[in-house]
C-alpha cells in the first residue's frame, strides 16, 4: 500500500533537479562564451594598439611611408579578434591631444583614410600615448531569464577593453 503512494515520485524529483541542472549547465556554457569573447577582444585591442604605437612620427619623416590610417587599424582589430562578432563591436581611438574617432560598428571605419595617430598637435610624436577602446554588446540566451536589481530583465552584457601605450617611434 505504501509503495503505491510513492509511485512516480522519482520522476518528479528528477524533473525538479533536472531543471536546475540544465539551467546551471547552460549558464556555465554562456559564461564561458562571454569570457572567451572578452579575452579575445582584450587581446585584439592590446595587439592593435601595439601596431599603432609602432607607426608614429618616424613613419612620416625622412622619406618613410609606413604611416597608417583608421581603416588599417579597424582591419587589424577585425583580423586579430578571431571569432568575435565585429558587427557588435564599437571602437574608439583617442590621441594625446584628445582627438577622438569612433567606429560604430567597427566595420564602418574599414574604409576610413584618416591618418592615425594624427599629425595635428604632434600627436604622432614618440612618447605620446595612443588609446584604443573597444566595447562589445552580447545578448546571451540564458541571461534573458534573470532580472536585474531594478526588477527589469537584463537583455545584454557590455564588455569593454581598453589599451593605452606610448608611441615608440
Amino acid at each position: 500500500m505504501k509503495r503505491q503512494r510513492q509511485r512516480g515520485s522519482a520522476i518528479v524529483e528528477f524533473t525538479i533537479a533536472g531543471i536546475a541542472g540544465v539551467t546551471l549547465l547552460l549558464s556555465t556554457v554562456q559564461l564561458g562564451l562571454m569570457m572567451w569573447n572578452y579575452h579575445t577582444l582584450a587581446y585584439a585591442v592590446h595587439e592593435t594598439n601595439r601596431y599603432i604605437a609602432s607607426h608614429g612620427r618616424g613613419c612620416t619623416n625622412g622619406g618613410n611611408s609606413c604611416a597608417i590610417n583608421v581603416g588599417d587599424i579597424a582591419t587589424r582589430l577585425t583580423s586579430t579578434a578571431l571569432g568575435v562578432d565585429t558587427a557588435k563591436v564599437v571602437m574608439t581611438l583617442t590621441s594625446q591631444s584628445g582627438t577622438v574617432v569612433t567606429c560604430n560598428p567597427l566595420s564602418s571605419c574599414l574604409t576610413n583614410s584618416t591618418q592615425w595617430p594624427p599629425v595635428a598637435h604632434f600627436d604622432n610624436n614618440a612618447g605620446n600615448t595612443t588609446k584604443i577602446k573597444a566595447v562589445i554588446n552580447l545578448t546571451p540566451a540564458i541571461i534573458s531569464l534573470w532580472y536585474g536589481t531594478s526588477g527589469s530583465r537584463i537583455s545584454n552584457v557590455t564588455l569593454p577593453a581598453t589599451s593605452e601605450i606610448p608611441i615608440a617611434f
